[in-house]
């Protein structure tokens, strides 16, 4: 099968066409019950603000934390294409069961929605990094151009929430999640030979090797739907586990990577490290979207634009716009930048994303600063906030993905690929922390809780871009790590 690697130069591989569309209904279902899973929890089942926002945190940090054992479980037992489809039936029969509208309904549906979205999300990035050559630079389009699909499902999967909100037909809402996943699973098995695995551990062992391990891969599928159902209700605790894990799972890639040999893929895995910390940090201000920046939309900014009353969580839609649009746009810039001879790579990318981040956030005091004497800050000011966040998230999460298949040892690659996005779970933990430095809403006014504000996005701002100046002085350090290596047949 190892033609696929060989598409002609201005080409692209046999599958990632598909996989560009599988995105995109892929994650139309995350998207709905990302964006409804409080306003149903609370609107409809009677929970708290509280239990609500607690549940959230802990739907994100298993979604991503579940990421690292996708790429373990995709690799070595399932196939990356099996463990999708199975995941996307899971997400199917989850969101059934969120439709029937009961409490105990919604634990359970949660839990097999949370098996499948936190699993396959690593096949899908494997299935498509698989397809290029170690060398083939045509990788990084492929992903900017996957990431576009994914932001593109996040836009039609909040458009379509939204609507069903205003008249709280959640059933309904829940049964229009269903309908991308099905879709993602017809294409999947239209163009199943095409997404076949090319180079996993699993395609090196023996026929009953093979069947043994698809039935403790099944078994596992079976088991972790229970055992994530019985931890979502032990919210506090998950937090915890998903910072403790990370950093066990760092470790351990340290100690592997000591210990690894030859010597140049030790190195490249040295600058994966390196770059992973620096992502943990753009995360962590990132994923402050949903949580302390949306109380902060909710309550400082002046929401009526042009006559239009805007609703906070459609304030969202300035990122996955400017990725869908900009996703392919970067892609054709950076290939136009590289043939006049311009030299841009992964350090210099994940360095200025940290400077995106932080201007991000430096923007919101400026906004506060200029505010009226109401307090409430201009719509523009988040506006701006947003674009630069999202022109950071293009430079480094495509990106990151992409880089896998480049620092990644071929026998670690699923592994390393989970591990990165499991970094975006820890990041969520410790953007809740960070929300509960900001101020408290409730009984206040913006003219009172601004100067708190000011002081959270000017210390993250700032923090964000010193980091970052870091990462632009290990820049020769890093490209040392990571061309040192000879290039692999």
């Amino acid at each position: 099968m190892n033609h696929v690697t060989k598409a002609q130069p201005h080409g692209v591989p046999a599958g990632s066409g598909a996989l560009f569309f599988i995105q995109i209904f892929a994650t139309l279902g995350f998207a709905v019950l990302y964006s409804t899973l409080v306003l149903y929890a609370t609107k409809r089942l009677g929970f708290s603000n509280a239990e609500a926002t607690t549940m959230m945190g802990v739907f994100g940090a298993f979604n991503y934390g579940l990421h690292l054992f996708g790429g373990y479980l995709g690799g070595r037992f399932l196939s990356n294409r099996n463990l999708f489809v199975l995941g996307m039936v899971l997400q199917v029969a989850g969101c059934w069961v969120l439709s029937g509208q009961s409490a105990d309904g919604l634990y359970w549906g949660l839990a097999m929605f949370l098996t499948g979205s936190g699993l396959n999300v690593t096949c899908i990035n494997m299935m498509l990094t698989q397809r290029f050559a170690p060398e083939d630079n045509r990788r990084e389009s492929a992903f900017l151009w996957n990431y576009a699909g994914m932001n593109l499902g996040f836009f039609i999967g909040f458009t379509g929430a939204g609507y069903f909100q205003l008249t709280e037909h959640y059933q309904a809402l829940f049964l229009f999640a269903t309908v991308g996943n099905v879709l993602a699973i017809i294409i999947s098995l239209l163009r199943w030979k095409i997404l076949a695995d090319i180079n996993t551990p699993l395609l090196q062992a023996s026929k009953s090797q093979f069947r043994l391990r698809m039935l403790i891969g099944l078994a596992i599928l079976v088991l972790l739907v229970p055992l994530i159902r019985i931890m979502l209700t032990h919210a506090d605790f998950t937090g915890s586990f998903v910072i403790v894990l990370g950093i066990a799972v760092f470790l351990l890639l340290c100690l592997t990577t000591l210990r690894h040999r030859p010597r140049e893929e030790q190195r490249r895995m040295a600058a994966y490290l390196i770059l992973a910390i620096g992502s943990l940090v753009f995360w962590m201000l990132y994923q402050l979207a949903p949580m302390g920046l949306m109380l902060f939309v909710e309550h400082n900014i002046n929401l009526n634009v042009y006559g239009i009353h805007v609703a906070p969580q459609w304030v969202q839609n300035i990122n996955t716009l400017v990725i869908v649009i900009g996703g392919p746009l970067l892609a054709m810039g950076f290939r136009n930048l590289r043939e006049r001879g311009w030299r841009i790579d992964i350090p210099l990318q994940f360095a200025s994303s940290l400077f995106c981040i932080g201007l991000g956030m430096l923007v919101l005091p400026l906004g506060i600063m200029l505010s009226g004497g109401d307090g409430m800050v201009a719509f523009k000011w988040i506006v701006i906030s947003y674009l630069f966040q999202s022109i950071g998230e293009l430079l480094i999460s495509p990106i990151g993905y992409a880089m896998i298949g480049k620092l990644a040892p071929a026998r670690y690659q699923g592994v390393m690929m989970g591990c990165w996005m499991m970094v975006t779970g820890v990041a969520s933990v410790l953007a809740g922390y960070v929300s509960g430095w900001m101020p408290d809403n409730s009984g206040s006014t913006p003219l009172l809780t601004n100067p708190g504000y000011s002081h959270i996005f000017s210390l993250l701002g700032w923090g964000a871009a010193a980091i970052g100046l870091l990462m632009l002085c290990l820049i020769p350090l890093l490209r040392k790590l990571i061309q040192q290596a000879p290039v692999r047949p």
